[in-house]
């Protein structure tokens, strides 16, 4: 039975630049990855029917996976949901991820849910993965750097 992940987390930036840390490919490649992983994006067309495609690599054996999905709702600074599939057939069915942004008084409340994680992924494991994307998304997106 595949599993659903939710986290939450608020950080000290406007929803504006949250959002675009989903939505442009540069940024998505470095944060998205855990520790120990390089993202390679194939595609990222992020429009309501629109497709991402890109790869992580395991920089310690050189292994990757490759998955990919589509944008199902994009409502800018508040709002993404999007598919995810993996290519490898071990990782079956398709995964749900929202995306919740909401404008707070210190930065942006964000939610995640990710549903339909496939039962050969612990769940820890995910949550950790997600853990650490999370905070290197911060990490992106908390400095303000007006140059």
């Amino acid at each position: 039975m595949p599993n659903t992940v939710r986290l939450h987390r608020v950080v000290n930036a406007k929803p504006e630049k949250v959002y675009r840390a989903f939505v442009e490919l540069d940024a998505i490649a470095s944060w998205l990855p855990p520790h120990g992983f390089i993202c390679t994006v194939h595609e990222l067309n992020a429009v309501v029917g629109g497709t991402h495609r890109m790869s992580f690599r395991n920089f310690t054996t050189g292994h990757s996976h490759a998955f990919g999905g589509e944008y199902l709702e994009l409502v800018p600074n508040e709002r993404l949901v999007y598919t995810d599939r993996f290519d490898d057939p071990n990782l079956p069915g398709e995964m749900k991820v929202t995306v919740t942004l909401k404008a707070v008084s210190v930065g942006t409340d964000m939610t995640i849910e990710q549903a339909g994680v496939p039962d050969a992924i612990p769940l820890e494991a995910c949550y950790l993965g997600w853990q650490e994307s999370l905070r290197k998304l911060a990490k992106l997106v908390e400095p303000e750097i007006n140059m």
